[in-house]
């Protein structure tokens, strides 16, 4: 294992058996009769909002990363991510469903409520990226701080702030993150970030090397018939 790799292992962040994660009993969403291998769209059940999809909206390898903004593994893996899911933009579906461990990262809800009120703007995917790329600047702020932090960033994506920070309260985006954490919770989430290729679980020793992880994407594309992209 690579000292990346042992960096990543040492920091990916663990729910503990008790609950990192909790939801109170408004806050619960019942996902038993959902495919959560599945592409979601948009529902009543998930505040109106479907799931964020880079890359080929139809195809039939879909990637689905578990993550917290704050998570300190989530952060050292998210180049690898950023690195596999462009190079196969063409062919896969990329997903990120929201998980933050609000007990372990404070800012972690935060956080994640300012990419889905980004990704109404159309800006998800920038405002994401912006947040792991800058997690060391944020992820130690106060409640009062982060919020006008998160508006810096709104306004860097020429998002409009004023709306931006009203959806950042929206109870729709509060529903979208608790409907994400009811579909990790079904599938097993466990640690994030937690990874699933069409449905099966990618083990850490995969995807916390670049090349492990592509050749498990590549593999997938090979067991569905699509080309891989042409080298230049």
């Amino acid at each position: 294992m690579s000292k990346k790799a042992w960096i990543i292992f040492a920091s990916v962040c663990v729910v503990l058996i008790g609950g990192l994660v909790y939801l109170s009993s408004k806050d619960k969403v019942d996902v038993s009769k959902v495919d959560a291998t599945k592409i979601q769209t948009a529902s009543n059940q998930s505040g109106n909002i479907g799931d964020h999809i880079f890359g080929k909206k139809d195809s039939k390898v879909v990637l689905i990363e578990y993550g917290d903004f704050q998570c300190p593994g989530c952060g050292s893996a998210y180049p690898t991510v950023k690195s596999v899911t462009e190079k196969y933009k063409g062919q896969v579906a990329f997903i990120f469903r929201n998980f933050p461990l609000t007990n372990l990262h404070p800012n972690a809800k935060a956080a994640a409520a300012a990419a889905e009120a980004a990704g109404l703007q159309g800006k998800y995917w920038e405002m994401h990226d912006k947040l792991y790329e800058g997690q060391s600047s944020w992820e130690n702020l106060s409640a009062s701080e982060r919020g006008d932090f998160f508006v810096g960033y709104a306004n860097s994506l020429g998002l409009n702030v004023a709306t931006f920070k009203d959806d950042m309260a929206n109870p729709k985006i509060n529903q979208k993150i608790n409907y994400d954490l009811a579909l990790g919770k079904k599938v097993g989430v466990n640690a994030t970030p937690s990874f699933y290729l069409n449905g099966k679980a990618v083990n850490q020793d995969t995807w916390s090397e670049e090349a492990k992880f592509d050749q498990a994407v590549v593999t997938e594309l090979k067991n569905n018939n699509i080309d891989l992209p042409k080298t230049k």
